[in-house]
Parts: structure tokens; sequence; C-alpha cells
């Protein structure tokens, strides 16, 4: 591979009103500039549909108010692009053909605009878009300065205004390091159940708390009108934020419910828009943005949350007129498995559920209605059978109708549609089963595999056997660690296990301490100190893959992405005789050059995972590959995006050139135009088919 080649190894119009409903708060002042509309040229694509691609995916739908058209994401043209069409029709339309690729989707409730978010660049940086279902008309809503990040939140119910969330650029001191004079809080190192927390326990940073970044930054919450006719409205300020996310507001225009916090202490909070008045704070789950709605009438708020629990269950909230709390009850919930997902019906009245189950999905649905007393209550729950293992999106589509994004191990990803609690049926524009993969050599079904680790914590993972080989044989294998590290193995077809398998390699892919789906302690069990025991997971996976594979003791290797690349470097100096090679993507090195680069609302959020880059800056040395790579003993391949500002590609950089001071082999593959996920077709088959290639040339027999 040569060392400096690229991608180089080294419409209707309204005249009402807009948002008329929802008063501007009275006192809020705003941490950047208010978004403006900004016209666009127009980028609709061909009417007729462009040749379809036997391996695309569609995925994020979002139903017109009348449930007969969709708006979805789609790589048939080879990056994520927003299509729209009817629900049971081929006659799909590509509404922006512009090479940014597109990461969610929204149909405003009065039919009149989708709005959308793209990643200009293919980098981290996202803004906000919208554009007339006919594709006229698209404009710039939130995120023009290319040093700001625009994220998508809800919809107003009237349709007159569409929620964005603003970051603002952050201020870099000295070297990039924040710095501060001031003594951590006493209350920084606290116990929560069987983990050691590092940073504040509350939210909110405050004059006595200590940002874990760079000053300057924040995140603003705005409702910005699509037409232009009317100034932006701020609904929220968060200096030194990790997240801040609009998920619903209330019908009467009263009160905005926000999903803030840092990654492990997310929390749900309802807003009074007309004074900027927090009036309720409640833990919510980690994983989809979307937590919760309110009923039409505001009395009650159903949140998807784990508080004082393992798993995440479905609450009821009960809300005075003022929007505080009178009552809370958790009114479904499932032993041992979690709510992942949570959507309701344009009625507000049918409560859809997607219950995690040991990596696959069960679907719910719940009839909802007013209660005598305070709260709502909640019908029985009606399963609703489902075709394929993972459900990653719900959205209501008109009356009685449902359109649900499924992925499975035999299957691109694709939409599905119900009425009634019908069967579910794909939509004719989604890849068919057959289509997953070119014809002679099926998707392997992966088997689920459990384990103890050295201290006792029950672990699991899904492991893929290559075809065409002795069930006892031994076999080179790949252990494959997610990312997150909250993210959780699920049995879904990956095209980078469908190329390593049809390599003659294995893949086990577990899920160490720290991923989702197991429940709060185990995603908390690798926090602080407890990440030296999850290295110790890897390891400890590697053994199980030799003695329940069988996978062969002599040609193992280790791979992963964003956290599973650090894993990856770390175990290859943790682990210097267990695996033969390893391949990291998107993964930090040094977790405290990590937190210099990346962005200031990922540093709010990723000290409490790792620790504060000031306070705890000796742990973090001491978790970093790069304090151990004098270890190194076997050759690595660096995958990394050039745009990406999550991990900034420095962190692979740094760890090849080390490498090779100390004459280890190791090259780096930079992709072009791509961020922290790769998501251009081309990008992502050039990937998959080095690592391939590396782990094929050092995993044959010696």
């Amino acid at each position: 591979m040569a060392a400096d080649a690229r991608n180089h190894v080294t419409g209707e119009h309204r005249t009402r009103p807009p948002h008329a409903t929802v008063p501007a708060p009275e006192r809020a002042s705003a941490r950047a500039a208010a978004p403006a509309p900004i016209a666009l040229p127009e980028a609709e694509g061909t009417r007729d549909a462009v040749t379809r691609l036997h391996a695309h995916g569609c995925w994020y739908p979002c139903a017109d108010p009348a449930g007969t058209r969709v708006a979805f994401i789609c790589d048939r043209g080879g990056v994520p692009q927003l299509w729209a069409g009817p629900v049971d029709g081929e006659g799909i339309r590509l509404l922006d053909a512009s090479p940014d690729p597109v990461k969610e989707v929204s149909w405003s409730p009065d039919g009149h605009w989708i709005a959308y978010t793209t990643a200009p660049g293919g980098g981290e940086h996202t803004r906000v878009l919208c554009v007339r279902p006919d594709g006229t008309g698209r404009r710039l809503l939130a995120g023009a300065d290319p040093d700001s990040s625009a994220h998508l939140g809800c919809w107003a119910h009237d349709g007159s205004a569409v929620a964005v969330t603003l970051a603002a650029p952050a201020t870099a001191q000295g070297d990039g390091v924040w710095q501060s004079a001031d003594a951590a809080p006493a209350h920084w190192t606290s116990r929560d159940g069987p983990a050691t927390l590092l940073g504040t326990t509350a939210y909110a940073v405050g004059p006595g708390g200590t940002p874990a970044t760079r000053p300057g930054g924040g995140l603003s919450a705005y409702l910005v009108d699509p037409e232009g006719l009317a100034s932006p409205v701020l609904l929220a300020t968060e200096p030194d934020a990790p997240t801040l996310r609009v998920c619903d507001l209330s019908r009467d225009g009263r009160f905005a419910l926000l999903r803030r916090g840092p990654r492990g202490r997310r929390e749900a909070v309802v807003r009074r828009i007309r004074d900027a008045t927090t009036t309720f704070a409640l833990r919510v789950a980690d994983g989809d943005h979307w937590i919760g709605r309110f009923s039409p009438d505001a009395r009650t708020l159903w949140l998807r949350s784990d508080a004082d629990r393992e798993y995440a269950a479905l609450f009821a909230v009960a809300l005075d007129t003022d929007g505080k709390q009178c009552a809370r009850t958790v009114v479904a919930e499932r032993e041992d498995s979690d709510l992942e997902l949570l959507a309701m019906a344009h009625d507000g009245r049918t409560a859809v559920l997607a219950w995690n189950v040991r990596g696959a999905s069960e679907l719910d649905i719940v009839e909802t209605s007013p209660g005598l007393g305070t709260l709502d209550t909640a019908g029985p729950a009606r399963p609703v059978p489902l075709p394929h293992e993972v459900v990653t999106r719900i959205t209501a589509a008109g009356t009685g109708r449902l359109l649900l994004a499924l992925s499975g191990s035999q299957r691109r990803p694709g939409v599905w549609w119900a009425h009634e609690g019908v069967s579910l049926l794909r939509t004719p524009w989604s890849s068919r089963d057959e289509d997953a993969v070119p014809p002679g050599r099926p998707p392997v079904r992966p088997v689920l595999s459990r384990l103890v680790a050295r201290d006792g914590l029950p672990l699991s993972g899904w492991y893929y056997r290559a075809p065409g080989r002795a069930p006892y044989e031994p076999a080179p294998c790949v252990i494959h660690l997610h990312g997150g590290p909250e993210d959780q193995e699920r049995p879904v077809f990956d095209p980078l296990y469908h190329e390593l398998l049809g390599r003659g390699l294995d893949v086990f892919a577990p899920d160490v301490r720290g991923s989702g789906g197991h429940g709060r302690s185990f995603v908390d069990a690798d926090l602080g100190t407890g990440r030296f025991a999850a290295l110790d997971d890897v390891a400890d996976c590697a053994a199980h893959a030799v003695t329940a594979g069988p996978a062969d003791p002599t040609r193992l290797a280790v791979m992963g992405r964003s956290y599973g690349g650090y894993l990856t470097f770390a175990s290859l100096v943790w682990h210097p005789d267990l695996f033969r090679t390893g391949v990291a993507v998107c993964g930090m090195s040094d977790l405290v050059t990590f937190f210099a680069g990346t962005e200031p609302w990922i540093a709010e959020s990723a000290a409490h995972k790792y620790g504060h880059p000031e306070h705890d800056r000796e742990l973090l040395h001491a978790l970093s590959p790069m304090s151990r790579i004098d270890a190194l003993r076997v050759p690595l391949l660096a995958v990394h995006g050039e745009h990406d500002t999550n991990v900034p590609p420095g962190e692979s950089g740094q760890f090849v050139r080390a490498a090779r001071e100390r004459g280890v082999p190791a090259e780096l593959l930079v992709l072009r135009d791509e961020g922290h996920d790769f998501l251009r077709t081309d990008n992502r088959r050039l990937f998959r088919r080095a690592a391939a290639d590396w782990m094929e040339r050092l995993l044959r027999p010696s």
C-alpha cells in the first residue's frame, strides 16, 4: 500500500403566521446567532429512479400526514440521500441529488415540508435543510457556518416551525486542552450502584463545576419557520452542553420536551416555553434520541426511561397546568429487556414499543386512555410479529398505519408498513432478502454465545462461522469490537463480516462491559478504572472463541471501529502475544490528545465515560494505548475518515508513526470525503476489501 495516495494509506405556500401558538421565551440569551433560512439552488434528482443497486438499503422513514407517501434515506445512488414516494408503489424520486450524506428526515405535520440533516463533505458537522415534497424550494435552515453544527428536532404540531439545535464553535486556549485554575468540585467522584463515576453527577456545569473542554461552546435550541416569514424562537440554551434535542412540543405550545446530558446520564426535561423555566426532569435511557411524547392535552408525558431501574421501561408522568410532576408510574416493562424504541400514533393514544431482547427486537402495541385519577392508563400489550430481527425506527403513518425500519441477519435495511395491526409488508422500493448479497453465497446466521469474564461478569457475543469448514476444524478468527462503548452487537447483516467470512475467516463479535442492552450496571461497569477490566474482557472473549468457536489460537486478530478502534489499539499493547494482527478504525490512541481535538460537546459527554481531561489526566494516560506502545509486537492497519472530528485522524496517525519508529509494520488508510462513519458505497467497499486483504494475508497458516 502506498503511504501517500488518496484514498491514501498512511410546492404550496401558507399565509398564516408561523408557530403562532408558541410564544418566545421572555428571558434567554443565545449562545450563537439565531439561524435564518437560506435559499439554495434546486438539487432535485431525476423523476425516474436511478438503476437500483442490489445492495442498497432504505432506512429512517417518515410519512406525510395522510400516511400515503414516505420520505426516507436510501443509498442506492452510492451515498445516503433523501428520497420520497408512495408507501405502496414504485414511483419514488430523489429529492436532493447533492453528494452530502443525509442523516435524519422529518415530514412536517401539515405536509408542506420535509426537513432533513446532511453532513457536508461526509464529515461530522451537520446542517438542517428543508425541501417541498415535490423537490422544490430547497433551503438551508441552520448550520451554514462550517465551524458550527446543527441537529434536527421535532416539528410544531401545526407544521409552522421545526426545532433545530445549533452547536456554537468553541474557543481553543493554549495547546487546545482546557485548563482550569479551579479545584475539582467536592462531588467530582461519587458512587452510583456498582460503578465509580468520574465527573459531576448533576447534569449542568455551573459556576462551581468544571467543563471538560475548552470554553466558548454550547448548544442552543430554536424553533425555525421554514418559510422564513418569522424570526426564530429560542427555546433553550445550554452552555458546555454535550447534547440537547427538542423531542416534542405540546399541542397548545406551552411546553417543550428536551433530551440533554452526557452519555450514560441523559435527562428528559420539560421546559415551560413562556418563561424558559424547567418544570420537570427525569433520567432517561441512552440510545434513540426520541425519548417521549406529550399526550394531546399535555396532562401526561410518556417517557422511555431507566430511572431507578436496570432496564428502560415506559413511564407515564402526570403533569399539572404548570408542567410540574403530579405522579409517575411504570406502565409497561419487561424483565431483563430494555424498552429500546417508543413511538406514538398521531392521535397520541397508541404507543408502539420495541423491546431489546438479547439483541433482537420484539414489538408491542399499547392503547392508552385518560385515567380516572391523575395518570393516563395503558391497556394490555398486543404483540406484532416481525419478519426480521431488529427494528431501528418506528413512525406513525396516518390513522392506524405504522412504518418500521427493519434490519436482519439475511437482509439489507428496509422499510415495512402495517395497517391496523395487519402483518407487516415490505415496501416495493426496499431491497429483497435475496438481494442482500450476490448469488452463490448466502449470509451467515450468527449464533449467540455466552461466557463469563475472569471477574465473574456474564458476557455474550455472536459467533459467525465461515461456510464450508468442518464443525470442529480450527479456523482463523477476527474478534470484532463495536463502538460506543454503549453500542450493542446485533444479529443484522454486516457487509464487513460477509467479506471476512468469504475469505475463510470466522468472526466473533462480543459485547464487552460498557455495552448497551444488558442493563444499567453493565453499561456503567467500565467507567473510570473499570475500563481496565474491559480490556481484560477482550482477552477473555478471544479465549472463549478458541474453546467454543472453535478458533485457532495461533491465528487470532482483533478489529473494531470508534471505541472498538480504541480497544483494538489497546488490546495489541495490553495483550501483545494474543493476536497476530489488528485493524483499528477511527479509534482513539491517546485519550488526552483525543479530548484536545474532538468536538466540544463530544468531550463533555466523553468525560463521564473516560475521565476528566484535567482532573483525571493520570488515569487517561494510563488507559491510553500510546502509553504502552513499546509493547506492540504485531503488524497493524489503521483506517480513518479524513473529515472525522469526533475522533480526529491524528489519533490513528500518531499510533502508526510510533509503531514504524519501533520497527513494527503499520499502515494508515485515510478515506476521502468521510467522517467518523463511512457512508459512501465506494469507500465502504474499499475499506472492507482493504481490511479483509490485510487479515487474510496475516492470518494465513504459517
